[in-house]
């Protein structure tokens, strides 16, 4: 679902070009050029160790590119002062692969914590408010003050995205959302993530190499072989080819 101004151009809220991260004599990115749309869901396919959680980590400022350019909302991520860094990373949700909460916090408690921290002129009425509606988003407001510990994978996800969304992000970046859940969960995330889309008109960058993931909920869909993106399109396009290594990953992975 991508959204277009006046003049009918697609906005780039993300915009990178001819990016290249090495460590060491491993040559991760090697020029890679990638434009997120506002409004869209953007999937990018690859391997494990193809770089994929690198790109993202670069996109907020978590690792720096030996070279090349990432713009987030019209700033360059490497040229801002870290002020301005930490302003633009509001603006910008990661949901981690693991969901990241505090174990030692309740469900309210690990989403009331980014939302006093950054926005500390809410009420206390205005910040229950936010917990409530967030979590009813993600269809958990029942388990408001459970413990991490007793809630399911699926759960845990969902309250990890409950949390980013807090904050109101413009972006969204999901880090392999579906890794290690059975197949019946997968398709409750992969429909949350475009509920998401839907209801809070994100964009967002869905990072995973599961193809189900892929086809349900990219708009677009980018496959990073070899340090670049080699096929960009919809789920069709990008497999409708006799590149053996796409058709090998495809035969690997996808349930049919």
């Amino acid at each position: 679902m991508d959204v277009t101004d006046k003049t009918g151009v697609r906005e780039r809220v993300v915009e990178i070009r001819d990016l290249h991260k090495s460590f060491g004599n491993y040559h991760v990115l090697q020029g890679v050029n990638l434009d997120l749309y506002r409004g869209e869901n953007l999937v990018v396919l690859g391997k494990s160790g193809t770089g994929k959680s690198v790109l993202i980590k670069i996109i907020v400022g978590l690792l720096n590119a030996d070279s090349g350019s990432v713009k987030v909302l019209g700033s360059e991520v490497d040229k801002i002062d870290y002020k301005s860094l930490l302003s633009l990373r509001l603006r910008v949700g990661f949901s981690f692969q693991n969901s990241a909460l505090y174990d030692s916090m309740t469900v309210r408690q690990n989403l009331e914590f980014p939302l006093v921290r950054n926005r500390r002129n809410l009420t206390k009425g205005e910040v229950a408010a936010e917990v409530e509606r967030v979590l009813d988003a993600v269809g958990l407001l029942q388990t408001l003050n459970q413990m991490p510990s007793e809630l399911s994978g699926g759960q845990r996800k969902r309250i990890g995205i409950a949390r980013t969304l807090i904050l109101q992000p413009d972006i969204m970046l999901y880090d392999e959302p579906t890794a290690g859940l059975d197949p019946i969960t997968c398709l409750e995330i992969n429909g949350l993530i475009n509920e998401v889309q839907e209801r809070f008109h994100t964009s967002s960058i869905v990072i995973t190499h599961d193809l189900t993931c892929a086809k349900a909920v990219g708009d677009r869909v980018a496959m990073l072989l070899d340090g670049t993106f080699q096929r960009q399109g919809t789920f069709e396009e990008v497999f409708n080819t006799d590149d053996e290594r796409v058709k090998t990953f495809y035969d690997y992975n996808f349930i049919q």
